[in-house]
């Protein structure tokens, strides 16, 4: 694999599904990065993903834009939920089940990062997943 360094998110393919998209911008199938993956989701106003977890990994969640309620059980499987706006860093335990929902009238952007890499490639399974190739593509 080439070493690719600075990735756009317009350059790389997007997982598209019924509640938003993400575009995986960093991560061993993009430019071979080993510990981790990285990407950029976007969730249109009123929409959200239902609770899951992704066993054996960690997640962050940087909120850049938007307002929304972030659920994320506890250890004992409460669901805790919070509003959380752009600026909110949000920690993901391994394992843990979570979900987010936009509760705005405008689109929510979120950075993901996953640690070890993988959750992003088990979405592939979904059944509202769609692969969106690059524009240039």
């Amino acid at each position: 694999m080439t070493e690719n360094l600075f990735i756009y998110p317009e350059a790389v393919d997007r997982f598209a599904f019924d509640w938003g998209h993400l575009t995986v911008t960093c991560g061993p199938s993009v430019n071979g990065a080993g510990q981790f993956s990285a990407g950029v989701v976007h969730v249109p106003p009123g929409k959200g993903h239902d609770r899951h977890n992704h066993p054996g990994s960690e997640e962050i969640i940087y909120v850049l834009e938007g307002t929304g309620e972030q659920m994320i059980e506890d250890e004992a499987g409460n669901p805790v939920t919070k509003v959380v706006r752009a600026g909110c860093t949000i920690f993901v335990p391994d394992s843990r089940f979570h979900s987010t929902l936009n509760t705005s009238d405008k689109p929510m952007k979120l950075f993901v990062v996953y640690s070890p890499a993988g959750p992003e490639q088990q979405l592939r399974e979904l059944p509202d997943f769609r692969l969106v190739p690059p524009p240039h593509a």
